[in-house]
C-alpha cells in the first residue's frame, strides 16, 4: 500500500544459495559507503528491521518465521513505524549509530532522502541472481530504487494503480454496469444515491491517492503527459494538466466524490467505508487484490470494527474515460517498497542475508506473492491460487488473473520521479481546485512554479 505507501504493497523470487563466510565478505566489499567488508556474520546474529509495512504484525511474524527456517541463527526484530511519522523517525535514526540494520524504502522522495544512508545492493543482487540479475527483476522496480547509479534497496514487490475496485453485489442489486465514461459514472452515482448507497469514496486529504486519480484523469486526456511532466519534459501548467484539474473539480461538483472527501483519509476512512459495504467504488491499486480473498476481507472488516459483517466480491475495473477521447486506461506503478541495509549497521552481512532472502529467493517471494497485497518483482513467481480462496471464485478469478497479467507490461512510473516538494504541490493544487480557492489554470501555474523551484535545488 501495505498499506501501499500511498497505501500497500508484493514480492517474488528465484531459488538461491545462501552467501556465507568469505562470499558474504566479498559481496560487502563492493557495496557503497565503504571499501571495507560487511560487518558481522552472514548466518547468525540479531538485526533490527524498521518499516511502515507490513502493517499487520502477524504478516511480519510470518515473513520472519519463514526466513528462520533457512537461517535459524539470525534473529529479526521488526519495528512498525506509523507512516505519518516514518520520515522524521528514520532520518534521526540513520544519522546515529543506534538505528536500524534494515529499513523500508519507497521510490521517489524517500529514496532521494534516505538512499544516501544505504549500502549499494547491486552486488548482493548480482551474487544472488547472476550477472544478468536486472533481467530477472521487474524493470520498474529497479529504476525506482536507484539513486545516482546505486541500488539503494532490494525491491520486495511492486504496486500498480490506475483502476477502480467495485462492490459487485451493489452493482448487481441495482442492475448497473461499471462506468466507462464520465457521464456513466455520474448516472451510476445518481442511482446509488437514490437508494441510500454511497457511490464513490476517496480520502482526498492524502496526496498519494489524489495523485493516482489525477494521473488517471490525465491519461484519459492525453496518455503519457503526466509522466513527461514528472520527468521535466513538459510543463505542469500544460493544457492537459489544466483540463485534468477541471475534470477533477467536476468529480466534486457532480457528486461523484463523497461529501467531506477533502477532510477524509484514504486509510482508514475511505478504506473502511468501502470494505464495510457503504460505498460501491473506490480508487485503489493492485495492493487491494488481497481483499478479493475471503480471509483478508474478513480480517479487514473485523479491523474496521464491524462484527459479523458479510464478505462480498470486489472486482478490478478500468478507470473511466473521463475525458471522452477514447483513450485506453493506462496503469502506472513502482516498486512498492524495498529493503535497504544501513551503512552504519554493525550487522550488515546478516542484514544483507535477510533482504536477499525476501527479495531474491523462491521461498521469500512466494511468501509475499500469496498475500496478494504487493506483486512480485522477481519474474516467474505467481500466487498459488490452489491455496488462495476468493470470496466468489466464479466472479473474481478471471478479472484478478487478467489484472496480474496486465501489469507485467506497465512501464509508466507512479511516484519514482517526483520529489517531496512536487508531491506537496500536487496535493495543494488538488485541494485548492476542489475547494474552489483556485481555478484549474491558477493551480496548474502554481504547481509549475513549485516544480521549477524544486528542480533548481
Amino acid at each position: 500500500m501495505h498499506l501501499p505507501f500511498r497505501s500497500k504493497k508484493t514480492l517474488r523470487a528465484v531459488t538461491v544459495a545462501a552467501m556465507v563466510g568469505m562470499t558474504a565478505l566479498g559481496l560487502a566489499a563492493c557495496s557503497s559507503g565503504s571499501n571495507q567488508s560487511s560487518s558481522g556474520s552472514a548466518t547468525k546474529g540479531t538485526i533490527n528491521w524498521w518499516g511502515w509495512t507490513p502493517t499487520n504484525s502477524q504478516e511480519a511474524k510470518d515473513f520472519i518465521a519463514q526466513f528462520n527456517k533457512k537461517y535459524p541463527n539470525i534473529k529479526v526484530n521488526f519495528k512498525l513505524i506509523d507512516i505519518t511519522s516514518y520520515d522524521a523517525t528514520i532520518r534521526a535514526a540513520l544519522a546515529s549509530s543506534g538505528g536500524p540494520d534494515v529499513f523500508d524504502l519507497q521510490p521517489g522522495a524517500r529514496v532521494q532522502q534516505f538512499g544516501p544512508y544505504a549500502e549499494d545492493m547491486a552486488p548482493v543482487a548480482k551474487a544472488a541472481l547472476g550477472s544478468d540479475w536486472k533481467s530477472k527483476i521487474a524493470p520498474i522496480a529497479i529504476s525506482g530504487m536507484t539513486l545516482k547509479g546505486k541500488l539503494t534497496a532490494l525491491p520486495v514487490g511492486s504496486t500498480y494503480a490506475g483502476m477502480l475496485w467495485i462492490n459487485s453485489e451493489l452493482f448487481d442489486k441495482y442492475k448497473l454496469k461499471p462506468p466507462t465514461t464520465l457521464d456513466e459514472w455520474k448516472k451510476d452515482c445518481q442511482v446509488f444515491k437514490q437508494n441510500g448507497v454511497g457511490c464513490f469514496v476517496q480520502g482526498a486529504a492524502q496526496e498519494g491517492f489524489d495523485q493516482d486519480t489525477l494521473q488517471s484523469i490525465s491519461n484519459s486526456v492525453k496518455p503519457g503527459l503526466w509522466t513527461k511532466a514528472s520527468e521535466g519534459k513538459a510543463k505542469w501548467n500544460d493544457p492537459t494538466i489544466v483540463k485534468t484539474l477541471s475534470i477533477w473539480k467536476d468529480l466534486f461538483d457532480s457528486g461523484i466524490m463523497q461529501s467531506g472527501a477533502l477532510g477524509a483519509q484514504q486509510y482508514p476512512d475511505a478504506n473502511n467505508q468501502f470494505l464495510t459495504g457503504k460505498y460501491a467504488m473506490i480508487m485503489m491499486g493492485t495492493w487491494y487484490t488481497q481483499y478479493s480473498t475471503e480471509t483478508a476481507m474478513k480480517e479487514a472488516i473485523s479491523a474496521a470494527g464491524v462484527s459479523g459483517a458479510k464478505t462480498f466480491p470486489i472486482l478490478p475495473v478500468a478507470f473511466p474515460d473521463v475525458a471522452g477521447k477514447g483513450n485506453t486506461s493506462e496503469m502506472y506503478g513502482d516498486a512498492d517498497y524495498g529493503l535497504a541495509v544501513a551503512s552504519k549497521s554493525k550487522n550488515q552481512a546478516a542484514a544483507e542475508t535477510f533482504a536477499k532472502w525476501i527479495a531474491t529467493t523462491q521461498d521469500g517471494q512466494q511468501t509475499i506473492a500469496d498475500r496478494l497485497d504487493t506483486l512480485p518483482t522477481l519474474k516467474g513467481i505467481k500466487p498459488n491460487f490452489s491455496q488462495i480462496k476468493f470470496v466468489d471464485p466464479s466472479l473474481q478469478s478471471t478479472p484478478v488473473n487478467d489484472l496480474l497479467k496486465k501489469v507485467g507490461s506497465v512501464s509508466e512510473p507512479r511516484e519514482a520521479l517526483l520529489s517531496a516538494d512536487v508531491q506537496n504541490a500536487i496535493l495543494a493544487a488538488a485541494q485548492s481546485v476542489a475547494g474552489g480557492s483556485s481555478t484549474p489554470q491558477q493551480a496548474a501555474d502554481t504547481l509549475e512554479k513549485a516544480a521549477e523551484a524544486a528542480a533548481s535545488k
